[in-house]
């Protein structure tokens, strides 16, 4: 799982740096399960962790919407290949916004997190470096991701991965993106939406971001109450926040494990009197939405840019 804080006073530790150093250790030593060994494997055919045709990875991107110019949209592969409502809710939010924007295409590899967590770091290195000379032949000078994994590899993990002060780009998640345009007025909503709901912090946007003092807690919960979702906060939130459970690999390696979590944070958003759980990571979106699945509760699962399309339309 995507490791907690640990508090020490007026001090803050950050475990997940600690346990990744450690899986990368089993791994040179040679004992790594085998479904993290397999997204190696994968990576190495088909540049994604699913086996997924790399060919397919644009399938449901619309034509016409992307343009040769702009910002560099990184859809990440769990928005392509199993969540893609999230990727097409994040480009036609930034077209109904007129912000141009332009895809990597087969250029795209994934972002390396899964390897990443799992403490293949040298196999990372690689999908990094890929990834970095991909977006520097662009020109572009932003990069927006709607995955939280996606989000942190590339603005936290690359620039130590490859030794860089700089990447020659800056990267932004889309809700800190919207956040951006409503503060600066430059996107008008057609309608509020009537709706209450909790909000997940992801872990790869909150806490391990906010070991670098870049956590992302205020601007999704921001965007949604622009556009009209009340929040009900859960007792774990922001840095306390409980883990959907699929992080660092245990959806891979420990399904049950990854279901029995994500169900403890369904029973805590019902307990603070909601049906509705909105987050801002395509794999939390996925895990949530398995154990509301398992416990059979009427829950719904949205990520954050699937409420500002509706926002927008």
């Amino acid at each position: 799982m995507c490791s907690p804080f640990t508090y020490f006073g007026s001090k803050v530790k950050d475990n997940t740096i600690l346990f990744e150093d450690l899986r990368e250790a089993l791994v040179s030593a040679g004992y790594i399960p085998e479904k993290h060994a397999k997204f190696g494997e994968y990576m190495e055919e088909n540049h994604n962790p699913y086996y997924e045709p790399h060919e397919a990875r644009f399938e449901w991107l619309e034509e016409g919407l992307a343009k040769d110019e702009g910002a560099v949209y990184f859809a990440g592969c769990t928005s392509s290949y199993r969540e893609q409502q999230i990727a097409k809710a994040t480009v036609k939010s930034l077209d109904a916004a007129d912000i141009p924007f332009r895809v990597l295409g087969e250029d795209e590899w994934c972002c390396g997190s899964p390897l990443m967590r799992t403490g293949q770091r040298e196999k990372a290195k690689e999908t990094a470096r890929h990834n970095v000379e991909a977006i520097k032949k662009t020109g572009a000078k932003t990069v927006i991701t709607s995955c939280a994994g996606c989000y942190r590899m590339l603005k936290s993990d690359y620039p130590k991965l490859l030794g860089l002060r700089r990447l020659g780009f800056d990267v932004v998640h889309s809700a800190q993106f919207f956040a951006q345009l409503i503060d600066e007025e430059k996107v008008k909503f057609k309608d509020k939406i009537d709706m209450t709901a909790t909000y997940h912090d992801p872990c790869h946007l909150g806490r391990h971001m906010g070991v670098y003092g870049e956590a992302v807690y205020e601007e999704p919960r921001n965007v949604l109450e622009e556009i009209g979702v009340k929040i009900v906060e859960m007792p774990r939130n922001r840095e306390n926040a409980w883990c959907c459970g699929s992080g660092g690999g245990v959806k891979s390696a420990f399904p049950e494990f990854a279901l029995w979590t994500a169900g403890e944070r369904v029973k805590e958003a019902e307990r603070v009197g909601v049906d509705t759980i909105v987050t801002s990571c395509p794999f939390c979106v996925r895990n949530l939405a398995d154990g509301v699945k398992e416990l059979d509760k009427p829950f719904k699962v949205y990520d954050t840019m699937e409420l500002v399309l509706k926002a927008l339309e």
